[in-house]
């Protein structure tokens, strides 16, 4: 598609709070013809330079926030229990519970990243893993999961559209909380993610596919959080 403005803009939404990308004078809408409103002028502005930055032919793969901001405004705002939901399913089978067999060297890499990261968010969240040897599933204690939730279901739907993009990529419910933490460091976090992946391709040899699809994939976690941090700053 060619490009068929000429000046971006934001402004001030004028009937509820929030702020909207403005193109030649025109206000943006979702796919579903929604007003594009968004809750901060940080977010608004990045999204407005996704299209300050493209060229003559629009590169849609680079909208990554808007495509974010009308996921939270067309699907999240209508659908929070399902979205809770969803978000919880992550949390009962969190890549971070489950171990190689302790006799592995996996699993003292596994333990030496991962048990912290579940250790920081039991003392934060009141809440205790179960953590699992092998493949067999084990379920959550209902207490872990009412914790969980509580931890998520005040967020925003923009922050939930966050959320549920970094656990999907990531497995992990946790590691997509702890990503929402102001502190959030979130490369350190993506490793953590992909560190089973990266062992088996350190261990069996890369394929470039594989990496082109991993590096697609650490972007999209990176964008989520930044995402998330905007929606709220």
């Amino acid at each position: 598609m060619k490009r068929f403005y000429e000046k971006v803009d934001t402004r001030a939404a004028e009937d509820q709070d929030g702020w909207q990308v403005v193109l030649d004078g025109r206000g943006l809408k979702t796919v579903s013809g929604t007003p594009q409103i968004v809750p901060t002028q940080s977010l608004v502005k990045a999204m407005a330079a996704e299209w300050s930055e493209q060229g003559e032919e629009l590169d849609t793969s680079r909208f990554i926030y808007r495509d974010m901001a009308d996921y939270a405004i067309d699907v999240v705002s209508d659908s929070r229990k399902e979205t809770l939901t969803k978000l919880l399913s992550y949390g009962e089978t969190d890549t971070l519970c489950y171990r190689a067999d302790p006799e592995d060297a996996l699993f003292a890499r596994q333990q030496e990243v991962w048990e912290p990261l579940l250790a920081q968010l039991e003392e934060r969240g009141n809440v205790q893993f179960q953590r699992v040897s092998g493949i067999v599933h084990k379920p959550q204690s209902a207490e872990t999961l009412a914790s969980l939730r509580s931890a998520i279901e005040p967020r925003t739907e923009f922050e939930l559209a966050a959320l549920e993009s970094l656990a999907a990529l990531s497995a992990s419910l946790s590691i997509a909380i702890l990503a929402s933490e102001p502190d959030a460091d979130a490369e350190s976090l993506w490793r953590a993610a992909s560190l089973e992946e990266e062992w088996q391709a350190d261990l069996w040899g890369r394929d470039h596919e594989a990496e082109e699809r991993r590096a697609k994939r650490r972007g999209d976690f990176l964008s989520a959080q930044q995402f998330l941090m905007l929606a709220r700053s």
